[in-house]
């Protein structure tokens, strides 16, 4: 796929994220979506209260609408050999990461924000019922990958493939629960998601090329533009969150993408700053359960978790927490990328 096509693609999708929040957020306003803010957060996140949300709608729409006219363009250009039967595949697996992601975005980030928006409930969905809609959703996505093909039951751990035989299964759909819920742990304060995304997608972009997967490279060059033109509204002070519409949405994609190009542990590389902070909740409610059955009360190894309201806590500024955990993400997504060209 020519690097023109790759980047026009991705201008699109910032273009129309960000041309969207004038038409989006003003409706959100108007029907009353906004954001609950939990009692035990920071204090001064309180003046986000009635923060619209599903501004996560801005990118989704950008990324899909980008990457449908960018597979058009390559179609027709005569970039690509239609009449191939490898060329059928690549299609299909483009159609099933996307429709994944927009199906984890509305049966699980939609309804929860719609629970929240409507009966001032800031938890939505309770934990059960969104791990019931993630086991499920994720092994639909395997069955597909494997009458697509993809058969294969190695993990690659970058310098050993394990062969889990018909454990990989299993092992993948934890994986793609865990990465899921990391990316949405990430949305936490203004502009980090979507921040880290830019990066963790624009690494993507440079493997999936590297890998032959054009199409799945396109997907994820649109994604990081749609969040470029979404952090118009979403960086400090926001008039707009992406809500779990968002962040179920490009943790669906960054699970579908890695999985998809079995990518594996360098996904966990690409996506050290969603890892990280999502084991920095379970470090967190682990360690506070042991102390309290140990000593009679809970204690905390962080002021709070996620790491970044710890960082909020330490006082750092949100557009420093924004900075420092993107270029984290920036100098592992470069490592994975030159992991993978070596």
């Amino acid at each position: 796929m020519s690097m023109w096509l790759t980047l026009t693609a991705a201008v699109t999708a910032a273009v129309i994220a960000a041309i969207g929040g004038f038409v989006l957020i003003p409706y959100l306003k108007k029907i009353h979506f906004g954001q609950t803010i939990l009692e035990e957060g920071p204090a001064w996140h309180k003046s986000k209260q009635g923060t619209p949300i599903m501004g996560g709608f801005l990118f989704i729409g950008g990324s899909i609408l980008a990457t449908a006219l960018g597979y058009t363009v390559y179609r027709l250009s005569g970039q690509l050999d239609t009449t191939t039967r490898e060329a059928a595949v690549q299609g299909l697996r483009l159609l099933t990461v996307v429709l994944f992601s927009l199906l984890y975005s509305l049966t699980i980030g939609f309804t929860d924000d719609y629970i929240k928006a409507v009966k001032k409930q800031n938890l939505g969905l309770n934990p059960k019922q969104k791990m019931a809609a993630q086991f499920v959703l994720s092994a639909l996505l395997l069955a597909i990958l494997y009458l697509l093909g993809d058969r294969e039951t190695t993990i690659d751990l970058i310098f050993v493939k394990l062969n889990f035989g018909i454990f990989y299964y299993p092992v993948m759909i934890l994986f793609i629960i865990y990465m899921s819920n990391a990316v949405n742990l990430t949305d936490g304060i203004d502009g980090l998601c979507g921040s880290v995304t830019v990066v963790s997608m624009l690494a993507l972009t440079v493997i999936c090329s590297s890998l032959l997967f054009p199409e799945l490279s396109l997907y994820a060059i649109t994604i990081a533009g749609g969040c470029i033109g979404f952090l118009v509204w979403n960086l400090h002070p926001a008039k707009c969150f992406m809500g779990d519409t968002g962040s179920m949405y490009l943790g669906g994609a960054v699970s579908a993408i890695g999985v998809a190009c079995r990518l594996h542990l360098l996904l966990v590389l690409v996506g050290i700053v969603y890892v990280l902070d999502a084991l920095s909740v379970l470090v967190q409610v682990l360690y506070f359960k042991y102390t309290k059955k140990k000593y009679g009360e809970g204690r905390r190894i962080f002021k709070m978790s996620p790491i970044h309201h710890h960082f909020e806590l330490c006082k750092w500024s949100e557009y420093k927490i924004v900075a420092v955990f993107s270029l984290v993400g920036l100098a592992a997504g470069a490592a994975a990328v030159l992991i993978r060209l070596i």
